[in-house]
């Protein structure tokens, strides 16, 4: 085994496969005249996901194709004042001269570069300034695509307008690039979804020599048809797409989208459900598959994101606290936090299931006899009149009993140190006065309570018909005292109808300081065709819980050999009914909460080792290599070099734990192993410790060799890892 493999075995991937030999700011695209376009309608414009894929992708794009790489969109002004620094081409650029014709037949098109990472480029369209021209655009589509667009679907015919608008810019820079270098000109244009996919169907009807993608994240027909509460995917070669697209009125968007699909040289999808997808909806199977990525920040200490957990968890502490003061009767060092969030979309996001296998988790812990108490968090967005007052005053007076305690130690410090200059030991009666003692009986007088602790953090509009408030009502899950066995034991449900940040004045964290402090991810969804959320909680360290039916979920199956024992927990919702995967669920949280302190921080290193398969590093190979292949459809003469080393990266497949049985077999319920009671303290001897004190002899013996082979190294880095995870459990989690 090479040095790097191990590596890539015993602590993070760090894989060959990356963008690094590519990183050149644009020089060998610039001496190939070679310029890369990406068009979607969510450039400096927040509306989906998309945004996210373009934001975080724009280092890496940057950094490997420089100035030759250039974002468009439309001009949305309310994001363009806080995210577009306004800026103009150099005069010797062709971009310049593009964008100067764009501008005297009449187009308002703004310059500059996005501020996020890596500044790119961009060049915003206002669809506003040529809207006079919609029947013209119209006109043009249907003479030679034959798609019509109704007159009141205002989105659709924005779409129209701003297709022709990038069309236009394209051909116009085509024109224009010819006249600044002797090269062929090869340039690809990159769409996303339909709306931008308007601009893929003039290009190509109008016979430009531009090679171009199309990448759908989520087919539109898909979504309405999973909204519908239809058996999908058991019928997914069934449906009939004409008809089910004109039942919905979205047929004229249904054929934009397929015909983008079709019109493209290259079409890809972000994970291969939605490539199962697209090949029955669009009729079009993808021909690359460009899964979405993240850019990882490593930090130098190798334990710093577990200090990050502990902080950012005593933060929610305080939440539960004032959230449940009168009841707060547990142990918040035997507390677990599980959280769910996403867009308000009750069964594609598995809020349904995950309700319903917390009721489960309810009777497993009693019937377990577990000495834990579980806080489930439910964050979707949803409308609300205005915070909920008994959750405000929850958080008042627990404020009120601490100011109340640190004003009274202050002064009993000072009493205490005028009275040991005096050379003699306080009394008991001189340290707690008598007002302090009735101040103290005031707070706790407060914090007495008759009701119960909300369910909501807001207060829900028409909260008789909320989906997620009817679940919880007809599971009885009123975080009442009637759900204990004893004291410390049961289980509790907040549902915060509105996305964090750090302004919120019930929790005062941002989402992703939010995610860093809970315990576990659950966000088993029906419909996700990548899913955001448990690649943020893998590349921050927490377990998550995912489905085979989400593209993030069909990743890391196709590339890790176990990810259960990574704490990335897949729920099977494809291939059985609906009881068994929330049986599954309900069992795979409750091995959760099973597991001692010692092995969570085991299994959140081994997360957090995961992060690099998310690396835009690695990912953005699948975009170099879709763009290779469209330019060579174009372009015969293009050489296209990196599908050998793609094809290599694909049969790539993360390990199984050094410290993990190579059977499954094992009597062991989940990584890593299950534990013994009363182990949590430091002193406990698991197997991965006992691992480590077995081969410490092993190891001074290698150490001492003159030289030292492929498997010494790789057993060093192994018994490495496990000194460090002894020393990190010596601290609190």
């Amino acid at each position: 085994m090479s040095r790097d493999r191990a590596s890539r075995r015993f602590y993070r991937v760090d894989s060959n496969y990356d963008l690094l030999r590519y990183l050149d700011r644009g020089e060998v695209a610039a001496y190939q005249n070679r310029w890369t376009f990406e068009v979607s309608w969510e450039v400096a414009n927040k509306v989906g996901g998309i945004y996210t894929v373009l934001k975080s992708k724009a280092l890496i794009s940057t950094e490997e194709l420089g100035n030759q790489y250039i974002l468009l969109g439309p001009y949305k002004e309310h994001s363009v004042r806080t995210e577009v620094e306004n800026l103009d081409f150099p005069e010797d650029s062709p971009l310049h001269k593009a964008v100067s014709v764009m501008r005297e037949r009449g187009h308002k098109v703004y310059t500059g570069t996005w501020l996020v990472e890596g500044n790119p480029q961009v060049i915003l369209f206002d669809i506003g300034s040529v809207s006079y021209k919609l029947h013209e655009f119209k006109h043009d589509l249907w003479s030679k695509a034959n798609i019509g667009i109704p007159h009141l679907d205002i989105e659709a015919n924005d779409a129209v307008i701003f297709g022709y608008q990038i069309a236009q810019f394209i051909n116009e820079f085509e024109r224009a690039v010819k006249e600044f270098s002797e090269l062929t000109p090869r340039i690809v244009a990159h769409f996303h979804e339909w709306q931008a996919g308007v601009g893929l169907i003039f290009l190509r009807m109008w016979g430009v020599q531009v090679a171009t993608i199309f990448t759908t994240h989520a087919t539109l027909l898909g979504r309405y048809l999973c909204a519908g509460n239809t058996d999908f995917y058991n019928n997914l070669n069934r449906f009939n797409v004409d008809e089910e697209a004109g039942k919905r009125q979205i047929y004229h968007r249904y054929c934009l989208e397929r015909a983008a699909s079709h019109f493209a040289h290259i079409f890809t999808t972000v994970s291969e459900i939605t490539s199962y997808e697209a090949e029955n909806l669009l009729k079009r199977k993808p021909d690359i598959v460009t899964p979405n990525g993240l850019n990882i920040v490593k930090f130098s200490a190798l334990h710093e994101f577990q200090n990050l957990h502990a902080t950012s968890k005593e933060k929610i502490h305080e939440f539960v606290r004032g959230h449940f003061y009168g009841h707060y009767n547990f142990d918040l060092e035997k507390t677990l936090y599980f959280f769910t969030a996403g867009r308000y979309e009750f069964i594609n996001k598995g809020a349904d299931i995950f309700i319903e296998s917390l009721a489960r988790l309810n009777h497993y812990i009693k019937a377990g006899g577990l000495d834990m108490t579980v806080v489930a968090f439910l964050i979707f967005p949803a409308k609300t009149n205005n915070f909920n007052v008994e959750s405000l005053r929850g958080h008042a007076v627990t404020k009120s009993l601490r100011d109340a305690l640190n004003d009274i130690q202050h002064n009993m410090n000072k009493r205490m140190y005028e009275i040991c200059l005096r050379g003699r030991m306080p009394e008991s009666d001189e340290l707690l006065l008598k007002e302090d003692k009735v101040r103290i009986k005031r707070c706790l007088y407060a914090l007495q309570r008759n009701d119960l602790p909300p369910i909501t953090t807001h207060n829900v509009i028409d909260d008789w018909s909320d989906p997620i408030l009817n679940s919880i009502r007809r599971c009885h899950l009123f975080n009442t005292i009637h759900d204990r066995v004893k004291s410390t034991r049961y289980l509790q449900i907040v549902f915060h109808p509105e996305f964090l940040n750090s302004t919120n004045p019930l929790f005062g964290l941002d989402y992703e300081d939010f995610i860093r402090g809970c315990h576990l991810g659950v966000f088993p969804s029906y419909y996700e065709p990548w899913g955001y959320t448990p690649a943020e909680c893998t590349i921050m360290g927490i377990p998550s819980i995912t489905t085979n039916l989400s593209g993030f979920g069909c990743f890391m199956q196709e590339h890790i050999a176990d990810p259960m024992s990574y704490g990335i927990y897949v729920v099977d919702r494809r291939f059985i009914s609906l009881e068994d995967s929330v049986r599954q669920l309900s069992q795979y949280m409750f091995d959760f909460t099973r597991l001692s302190r010692r092995q969570r921080i085991i299994q959140r290193n081994r997360t957090e080792r995961l992060s690099d398969l998310l690396d835009w590093k690695n990912l953005g190979l699948f975009y170099r290599l879709a763009r290779a292949k469209a330019l060579q459809k174009v372009f015969p003469d293009f050489i296209m070099d990196e599908e050998a080393e793609m094809d290599r990266s694909k049969r790539f497949r993360y390990p199984r734990p050094y410290s993990e049985p190579p059977s499954p077999g094992s009597s062991r319920l989940t990584t890593p192993g299950t534990s013994v009671r009363g182990s949590d303290t430091e002193d406990s001897i698991d197997d991965e410790t006992e691992n480590m004190y077995r081969t410490d002899k092993e190891m001074i013996t290698l150490c001492k060799e003159p030289s030292l082979t492929d498997e010494n190294n790789a057993a060093l880095l192994s018994h490495s890892e496990n000194i460090i995870t002894s020393l990190m459990c010596s601290n609190d989690e």
